[in-house]
């Protein structure tokens, strides 16, 4: 593809960053270096035009959405707590597929009052409860979500659900789906529209991997 304007796109490590690279390929764009052994936070490409933000998964539509990168890949939980400011979201990438789910101790109790459910995903539990009329406390934690019910922190947690296995491991079971989870591609609104042939263009190759990955 014709890339002819500065683009940057923010990523993070781990998972969506190795399954966004087939996707990127797929539009010509390979990074020099590997952030899994390079300290570099800014990854060159083999478009000179093109770079890569190294950062955390939660700071990608804060990047993305203040223009220090144009284009960004997140995944849904997170970009239901940033709340979409900002952003445009106009591709499901379909990838790092997971659950979001409540969780706790088999039997446990899912209404009535004073129920305490512990949790990062703050905004998405909130909006999930109060849709069912139910007003629970909400503790934010931001690891071991497993271990609050086990401590009597909380009565549930609400977290991301891939196998089920760490959930098992502590004694908990997956209790309510909430919402199917992946990581999606946002644009820099100003971006869509300064530079927005490329931009586009380069949506439209990610869309076209995204159903060839699908086939």
């Amino acid at each position: 593809m014709n890339i002819d304007k500065p683009i940057t796109i923010a990523l993070s490590k781990g998972r969506i960053y190795q399954q966004t690279l087939p996707l990127l390929a797929h539009a010509g764009i390979e990074a020099l270096d590997d952030p899994e052994s390079s300290r570099k936070l800014i990854l060159e490409t083999n478009h000179a035009l093109v770079k890569l933000l190294i950062i955390r998964a939660t700071d990608v539509p804060t990047y993305v959405q203040w223009g220090a990168a144009d284009i960004g890949v997140a995944g849904k939980d997170v970009l239901l707590e940033h709340g979409g400011e900002g952003l445009y979201e106009p591709l499901d990438l379909r990838i790092a597929r997971c659950r979001l789910m409540v969780a706790g101790r088999e039997g446990a109790r899912l209404s009535g009052e004073r129920l305490r459910v512990a949790t990062k995903y703050v905004n998405a539990a909130r909006r999930h409860f109060s849709a069912k009329g139910q007003q629970v406390e909400i503790i934010k934690l931001y690891g071991s979500m497993e271990l609050a019910p086990l401590v009597g922190l909380a009565d549930l947690i609400v977290d991301l659900v891939e196998s089920g296995n760490t959930l098992k491991a502590n004694g908990l079971v997956p209790l309510e789906h909430i919402m199917e989870i992946s990581s999606r591609l946002v644009v820099n609104k100003a971006a869509w529209k300064m530079k927005h042939p490329v931009v586009s263009e380069l949506l439209e190759v990610l869309r076209d991997a995204v159903e060839r990955q699908d086939d």
